[in-house]
């Protein structure tokens, strides 16, 4: 088994610090009167009160979503969006221009872009031609200055599962954290979650998130789930107020709500079947990567024209054709019945104009 030291991983001043300490974390009972925290006693210029600082510690939340999730509360933390704790896990644990992160291309852009806000320098390992992981790679680039590796699964933007088994294989023998960044699992099968092993695995971090399945991306809440020792880390160095009041009553009434979530996922997995049948009867769509994501990977002839002419058309979709194994590739989310019929159409209309003028 992996011998892993969160006290030796954590950068030494994080480690030394003394946190921020706030009104509500001095106090943390119920009273008739605060005169702590130097809010405006008055009330709110809105019409709804919100003169008094949100729960920094999220209780309420915390308990609901980890009944939710089958963990402890101090097992879970709460950012906004997963890009908070992306962030902090960075500052936690690596040393700017002394540590290093991994990471896989083509993969979620946050993951570089937030590790050069924090100076931290990237190893790159592309997937493989699937989009797997390529394991034999990883073993021989991993060293002791590569503290963070970021994985997302479902991956971005190509749709696939990252092996589970092959995730514990690196999990057992890398001695940084592993980061599995599981934003779309809601629209995979049940039991691939990684949630479910981080009681056995101390250098495990899920993040997951309310914006996609829950459609509550206007509320930018996200979690992260791991052993407490690196939640308590990162509450150390969180913002002491980083959830607001609105984003957290808002995501406790939709907790109740865990039938419309499920049935809006089973409309979108029936619509991306559909949406995947009707591009396979396009010329010009070479390929259609499987997907256990809330959109489709495509690769088609002419790939810029297409987005050029969809968009003309006032329909927005993502060309990735720059990214790593991505060429002649447009990253299609699932949408309404609605759309996806007018998707579809508009392609079609398309891919004649280019079949008449022998294009494709």
């Amino acid at each position: 088994m992996n011998t892993f030291d969160i006290e030796k991983l954590v950068r030494p001043n994080v480690r030394e610090m003394a946190p921020y300490s706030s009104a509500r974390d001095e106090f943390k009972g119920e009273a008739q009167i605060y005169l702590d925290a130097n809010e405006n006693s008055l009330g709110s210029v809105s019409s709804e009160l919100f003169n008094r600082y949100p729960d920094p510690t999220q209780n309420k939340l915390r308990t609901k979503v980890a009944r939710l999730k089958g963990v402890e509360p101090e097992q879970i933390f709460f950012g906004n969006g997963s890009d908070e704790p992306i962030d902090l896990l960075l500052r936690a644990f690596c040393q700017p221009q002394k540590d290093r992160v991994l990471i896989f291309p083509p993969t979620y852009g946050m993951y570089k872009v937030q590790a050069n806000i924090n100076d931290t320098p990237v190893e790159e390992i592309s997937l493989n031609e699937d989009f797997s992981l390529p394991l034999e790679k990883i073993q021989e680039v991993v060293n002791p200055q590569i503290k963070l590796m970021f994985i997302c699964s479902p991956n971005n933007p190509s749709g696939n599962l990252i092996s589970k088994l092959g995730i514990i294989d690196i999990l057992k023998c890398f001695k940084g954290l592993v980061v599995v960044d599981e934003a779309y699992i809601d629209f995979a099968p049940v039991n691939v979650s990684m949630i479910s092993e981080i009681n056995t695995y101390p250098n495990l971090v899920v993040l997951q998130t309310f914006s996609k399945a829950w459609g509550l991306a206007g509320l930018r809440l996200g979690m992260a789930f791991a052993q407490k020792p690196i939640i308590d880390i990162l509450n150390k160095i969180k913002y002491p107020y980083n959830i607001n009041t609105l984003t957290q009553q808002h995501v406790l009434e939709a907790l109740n709500g865990i039938d419309k979530k499920e049935q809006m996922v089973a409309t979108l997995l029936q619509e991306r079947t559909w949406l995947n049948e009707e591009l396979k009867k396009l010329k010009a769509v070479k390929t259609i990567y499987p997907s256990d994501a809330n959109f489709l990977l495509v690769r088609m002839e002419q790939a810029n024209l297409f987005y050029k002419k969809l968009t003309q058309s006032g329909i927005i979709v993502r060309n990735r054709s720059n990214v790593a194994l991505c060429d002649n590739c447009l990253r299609i989310t699932v949408g309404t019945p609605n759309e996806n019929q007018a998707l579809i159409k508009q392609m079609q209309g398309i891919s004649l104009k280019l079949l008449v003028k022998n294009e494709l």
